[in-house]
């Protein structure tokens, strides 16, 4: 196999950690960093928090644990395809939703609108932000220091978006973000792996669920083509794995034209460096016809899964659970261990979030009913 190409992040020639370490002993320093957050609290609590459906809904949809796994995957077959560090695109991958609220989307969204209107000067809440602050400052596991010290190349690959505000508050990691250049393209790679995992995966959960149809995804070009593929190939089949099928095409499909257009693009630029590959445009992108049908995809995920009623239901209680706790530990700090505790008001919203963020849905469902019920 040929050696990585010149435009690979490195662990040798890394940007280094935050606080200085011993180079480890019989792996790089990517292959640490995707250790330590194998290891950390946070990600085994992925376990239990909800990607589409609660985690009590059934065994067999994704958790956020499951889709980081599968993320992970499909970054690192672009990344072997493309000759960058597969060590740093697993790390990145597995760690881009450490710091996500129980209850999915709807969590964050709720968290969010609790700090912006009742700690305005608190700055909000992003669960990108959480999963840097996760393994900066939250992890609690080695004497010398705070978080798990990972590579910047790691941290740089987690925080996917960050406004111009919170930027400068980030130093280095964040610099990205006010001049304008671009992440490794290991970072690139994992933030597109990221949505080809969910669109995807979504799917299998929605039909598995019954909330969607294989008629009514008939009417997206994307999995209609690879429908009619399979049913050529197979003719007769049953309709699970007819499902499974199409939705493994319509991976694979989305995954070699990342390929080959990112490879494109590296061929005209010819970057001989990372810092070239940051200095330039971003260079991991899908075809203009494979963009439009992935849009398209997760456009009808939006309207006839994530809008479903009964996924509105569910929202609509996750949100006031996070609602209610949230004002619950504002409003009397008592109620929280004196971890989280603080004098300052905007520290004390702060660990009320770090608190509620790192709730599993059915530990955040039993704390709920343990303040709010009378039994």
């Amino acid at each position: 196999m040929a050696g990585p190409a010149p435009y690979a992040c490195r662990p040798d020639v890394s940007r280094g950690r935050r606080h200085p370490e011993p180079p480890p002993a019989g792996r790089t320093d990517f292959q640490r960093d995707r250790d330590r957050i194998i290891h950390c609290s946070a990600f085994r609590r992925l376990e239990y928090k909800t990607q589409v459906f609660l985690n009590h809904e059934g065994d067999l949809f994704r958790t956020r644990l499951t889709h980081s796994i599968e993320v992970a995957q499909i970054a690192r077959t672009l990344a072997r395809n493309l000759a960058v560090n597969e060590d740093l695109t697993e790390a990145i991958a597995l760690a881009h939703d450490l710091g996500h609220t129980p209850f999915g989307h709807a969590g964050q969204d709720e968290l969010n609108a609790c700090l912006r209107e009742r700690v305005p000067e608190a700055g909000g809440f992003e669960h990108n932000l959480q999963s840097l602050r996760v393994v900066d400052e939250l992890e609690e596991r080695y004497a010398a220091f705070n978080g798990l010290n990972l590579c910047f190349e790691t941290r740089e690959g987690i925080l996917k978006h960050c406004s111009r505000g919170h930027a400068r508050r980030l130093g280095d990691v964040g610099a990205r973000f006010l001049d304008g250049t671009q992440p490794s393209l290991e970072a690139q790679l994992t933030n597109l792996a990221d949505e080809i995992a969910y669109n995807n995966h979504d799917v299998d959960d929605g039909l598995r669920s019954g909330l969607i149809t294989v008629r009514q995804l008939l009417d997206v070009d994307i999995f209609a083509a690879h429908h009619e593929q399979v049913l050529r190939r197979h003719p007769g089949v049953d309709p699970k794995r007819l499902v499974s099928e199409v939705i493994r095409a319509m991976i694979n499909t989305l995954v070699q034209d990342l390929t080959r257009t990112t490879a494109d693009r590296l061929g005209r630029l010819r970057p001989q460096s990372v810092d070239e590959v940051r200095a330039g445009p971003p260079l991991a992108a899908f075809s203009d016809e494979v963009r439009v049908q992935a849009d398209a995809l997760k456009q009808f995920l939006l309207k006839n899964l994530y809008r479903h009623f009964q996924v509105m239901r569910m929202t609509g209680k996750a949100r006031r659970v996070v609602r209610e706790l949230f004002r619950a530990f504002q409003e009397d700090p008592r109620l929280l261990a004196d971890e989280y505790r603080r004098e300052d008001p905007v520290d004390q919203a702060r660990a009320i979030a770090d608190y509620i963020a790192g709730m599993t849905d059915r530990y955040a469902i039993r704390e709920h009913r343990a303040i709010y019920r009378m039994d």
